[in-house]
C-alpha cells in the first residue's frame, strides 16, 4: 500500500494520558519512515461507541493506508514498518527478529505493566502483578545491558515500542534499571520522537482552547 496516511485519535484528552495517547506511536512511525500522515479525530464523548464500526473496541489510534483500514498500534506499526526500510530490515531475519521483539514489547511487557498501573491507579500499589512486572522488566534489563538496540545493531520500530512500553513514569520510577533508562532516553531524545510528542501536545492544547469558547 502507498496510499495517503490518516491517523485517527481522540479529539481531547485530559491532562494525565497527554503524551502517551497511542497514536503518538504511529506518528513517531511516521516521522521516522518520512511518511506524510494527516491526523483526524473522533470525539472523546462517547468515545467507547461512537466509532465501533472503525474500532471493534472503541479504542485509539487506529490507521488508514488508502482504502487499506488497521486498529491495534502494534499491527499499524508493523504495517508501517513494512513501507520504509527505516523502521525494519528487509532481509527476512532482520524482519523476523523485528517482529519478534515488537510482539515481545506488546505480550510480555505491557501486558504485565498496563493491569499493574490499573490497580496502582486504583490505590493498590503493591498489587499481585507486581513481582510479575518487576521479573519481566529484570529480563528486559538483562537484555538491554547486553546491546544498544534490540535488533541488527540499529534503530527498529522494535525499539520504537518497546521504548514507550518502559517510558511510562510509573514503569521507570520502579528504579533500578541502568540500562533500561539509558535505552528509553536514547531513544526520546530522537528528533522524530521529539516531534511526534510535541504535536500530540499541541494537538490536545488546541483542544482545551476551542472546548474553552462559549
Amino acid at each position: 500500500m502507498t496510499g495517503k496516511l490518516t491517523i485517527w485519535t481522540l479529539d481531547w484528552v485530559p491532562e494525565g494520558p497527554r503524551g502517551f495517547v497511542r497514536d503518538l506511536r504511529l506518528r513517531w512511525a511516521a516521522e521516522e519512515a518520512g511518511l506524510s500522515y494527516d491526523v483526524r479525530t473522533v470525539p472523546f464523548e462517547d468515545r467507547e461507541t461512537n466509532h465501533l464500526d472503525r474500532q471493534p473496541f472503541g479504542q485509539v489510534p487506529y490507521l488508514a493506508d488508502g482504502d487499506l483500514a488497521l486498529f491495534e498500534s502494534g499491527a499499524c506499526l508493523i504495517h508501517l514498518a513494512r513501507r520504509s526500510e527505516n523502521l525494519m530490515p528487509r532481509d527476512a531475519g532482520g524482519e523476523a527478529q523485528t517482529l519478534q521483539w515488537v510482539i515481545a514489547a506488546l505480550n510480555s511487557i505491557e501486558m504485565v505493566s498496563v493491569p499493574w498501573w490499573f490497580l496502582k491507579m486504583s490505590g493498590q500499589a503493591d498489587n499481585a502483578l507486581a513481582g510479575w512486572m518487576e521479573k519481566r522488566l529484570a529480563q528486559v534489563e538483562t537484555v538491554l545491558g547486553q546491546r544498544e538496540w534490540l535488533v541488527g545493531g540499529r534503530f527498529t520500530v522494535a525499539d520504537l515500542i518497546m521504548a514507550d512500553v518502559l517510558r511510562v513514569p510509573d514503569v521507570r520510577a520502579r528504579g533500578g534499571r541502568p540500562a533500561s533508562e539509558a535505552y528509553v532516553a536514547r531513544l526520546t531524545a530522537r528528533p522524530a520522537f521529539r516531534k511526534a510528542h510535541a504535536d500530540q501536545i499541541a494537538h490536545f492544547a488546541a483542544a482545551d482552547k476551542a472546548r474553552a469558547k462559549p
